[in-house]
């Protein structure tokens, strides 16, 4: 049974609790049971077993094995409300379990500063899906990511640096979804045990940071590889925390010139009227356009030469760093009227500054920007004085959050998770806004997030800081850091883009909501290894190709981005503001993808194989082609 009492901060924000109310009684019994040291919660489909010595939980599969952390004798449990209290008393701990919503919803409360180890992945699971950029599924047992080398086993990850706070595992037609709210303080581990993955959740209860309560659930799922994505998103709607596309649309009309735009940045001689005239000519319909922070910006006559032909245009601006100006600063990003350097950089916990991009000046305050709205307001203002009717804030839509130790401008990671939704709402009320790598926390006020669609593995930065491979950030008509070729190592082929691991865990939880596309220092043009399974993957979860364009590139890729743009844009027109309801491998070798948005209204399907493959209901789909099924309409790309 579903209910609505849930308690929450402001919109976007986590969850206090989620087991703030319970599920009523059944015809059949009381929600929540207890016998002997084992508490029996009512769940969709059946029962969860929890032993209270461990925190075990046993459904139709192991939801989770014992804590990882020795919690001590528990103490007595007792039931009411329909839901079971007891305490660690050792650790200081106390517990609520509560079944919510179809799931066990288990919230921890530590009265003093320590560390969780829980939940521990249960025994059977055969593929793990992890929300990494737009998602993988991998199978626990892969050879390539239990190798310690390749960077997922041994090193903890931030929940927060994911793009949504969940995770799950699937075992054949059963599997298990995680959703922790309170992200913020939680990291998940994985570990290779006999060759097979195993993650644990850590959390760190901090009074002074407010991470004192810790929050997960627990659902058992029909083991589909988007299930926890569904169960998450299922969660939002619950909580009134996702703003849909044609929310926004109506908000601000704008935003409907993103449905079927390819994405790109202009450098040099491709921000001229010219240059736009020329996409336009090629037949190009619908795009949004982008500019660095440079002392050449677009003109007004570039910027109404585009918004003429319904194009989106925007700068692209930080409200994260600053540099001393008595010093060089080294992009108009990082300038600041007086007084902002250093007096609104992040203090940490030692009493330093807190670096800013790639150790220059600091990263800046958002609780002491949010002391001078109008400081913001003139900025933006004076940026978009050329008529620009899009905007994008680097960073602010990130998993990355700060502590700030200032005496001056105290803030906790909420509260600068907080400050940016406030910051981003409002620049968001004129402009089509969008933001790096957009966590779901922010889907109520950015349209469009470049980066959320690219599962980046560590080893990434590295290649990119070989200059003399990938090109250095200088070039009269743009970086070649930007448009250099370049081969990815067989590494980072595999793991960001070989599509038997990709599923579309941020689609299916945003399409609807959000824009997303590949980080903008990997555009389309890039990587031309790469370019078959990137238009694929583009066009089976409907998302926009993303691009770095001057004059020449515009010459060169232009007639092929202006025929998958035709193409994208069909899909768009269908299905670009509704969600994305399924997703299957079509066979044993996942690499025939079929995804579905609002329950059949579009169905595309891509074979990344090397052999045609036959679908009844399509027909033929050659190696490196994507169908579209609009009704009974049948499209074909090859890209």
């Amino acid at each position: 049974m579903r209910t609505q009492a849930l308690t929450s901060i402001a919109v976007g924000a986590v969850l206090v609790t989620l087991a703030s109310a319970g599920c009523t009684a059944s015809a059949t019994g009381p929600a929540v049971q207890v016998d002997g040291s084992t508490v029996k919660v009512q769940i969709e489909g059946g029962e969860a077993r929890i032993d209270v010595n461990d925190l075990r939980v046993d459904g139709d599969v192991e939801l989770s094995a014992a804590a990882a952390t020795d919690l001590g004798a528990p103490g007595k449990v007792s039931v009411g409300n329909n839901s079971a209290r007891w305490s660690y008393p050792d650790r200081g701990l106390d517990v609520r379990a509560v079944s919510h919503a179809g799931r066990l919803v288990i919230d921890l409360t530590s009265s003093r500063d320590q560390s969780v180890a829980w939940p521990v992945t249960g025994a059977g699971a055969r593929d793990l899906q992890l929300p990494q950029g737009e998602g993988l599924s991998i199978p626990v047992d892969d050879a390539f990511w239990n190798n310690p080398d390749i960077g997922l086993v041994g090193e903890g990850q931030r929940l927060q640096d994911l793009t949504m706070p969940f995770w799950g595992f699937s075992a054949g037609t059963v599997g298990a979804s995680y959703l922790v709210p309170t992200d913020l303080g939680t990291a998940l581990t994985f570990t290779s045990e006999e060759g097979r993955l195993r993650s644990t959740a850590t959390h760190e209860f901090s009074q002074e940071k407010g991470t004192d309560t810790y929050t997960v659930a627990l659902s058992v799922t029909d083991g589909s590889p988007v299930a926890p994505a569904l169960d998450y998103r299922s969660l939002l709607e619950e909580q009134g925390g996702l703003r849909t596309l044609q929310e926004k649309i109506a908000e601000n009309p704008d935003t409907a010139k993103l449905l079927g735009a390819f994405h790109a940045y202009l450098w040099g001689d491709a921000r001229t009227p010219e240059a736009i005239r020329q996409l336009h000519d090629l037949g190009i319909t619908k795009m949004w356009l982008g500019y660095d922070s440079d002392d050449h910006p677009m003109t007004r006559e570039a910027v109404e030469t585009a918004t003429n032909y319904g194009f989106l245009v925007g700068p692209y601006d930080t409200f994260a760093n600053a540099q001393d100006p008595s010093g060089e600063v080294d992009n108009p990003s990082s300038s600041w009227p007086e007084g902002i350097w250093p007096g609104a950089c992040i203090i940490d916990e030692k009493g330093d500054m807190e670096g800013g991009f790639s150790g220059r000046g600091c990263y800046l305050s958002s609780e002491a920007l949010a002391a001078d709205p109008k400081l913001v307001a003139s900025r933006v203002a004076a940026k978009v004085g050329n008529g620009a009717n899009s905007y994008f804030v680097d960073v602010d839509a990130t998993g990355e959050v700060f502590d700030d130790y200032s005496a001056d401008h105290r803030m906790t990671q909420s509260k600068d998770r907080q400050n940016r939704i406030d910051r981003m709402k409002v620049i968001g009320e004129d402009l089509v806004l969008g933001s790096e790598t957009a966590g779901s926390w922010a889907n109520s006020v950015v349209a469009f997030s470049h980066g959320s669609s690219t599962p980046v593995m560590n080893s990434l930065w590295k290649a990119e800081r070989d200059k003399a491979n990938w090109g250095a950030y200088w070039g009269k008509n743009g970086p070649a850091f930007f448009f250099k070729p370049v081969e990815l190592s067989s590494e980072l082929k595999t793991g960001m883009f070989d599509p038997k691991y990709r599923v579309p865990l941020y689609e299916t939880v945003l399409h609807d909501s959000v824009i997303s596309t590949d980080r903008w220092e990997l555009p389309f043009n890039k990587l031309p290894d790469e370019q078959t399974n990137r238009a694929l993957l583009a066009m089976l979860y409907n998302t926009p190709l993303n691009y770095t364009l001057n004059a020449q590139t515009i010459a060169e890729e232009g007639p092929r981005m202006a025929t998958m743009q035709k193409f994208f844009a069909t899909l768009q027109e269908a299905a670009g503001t509704e969600p994305m309801t399924d997703f299957h491998w079509l066979s044993d070798d996942r690499m025939v993808q079929r995804t579905t948005f609002r329950e059949g209204k579009l169905l595309v399907t891509a074979n990344f194989g090397d052999s045609a493959f036959h679908d009844p209901g399509v027909g033929d789909i050659g190696p490196g082609c994507v169908s579209a099924s609009i009704g009974s309409t049948i499209t074909t790309l090859c890209p």
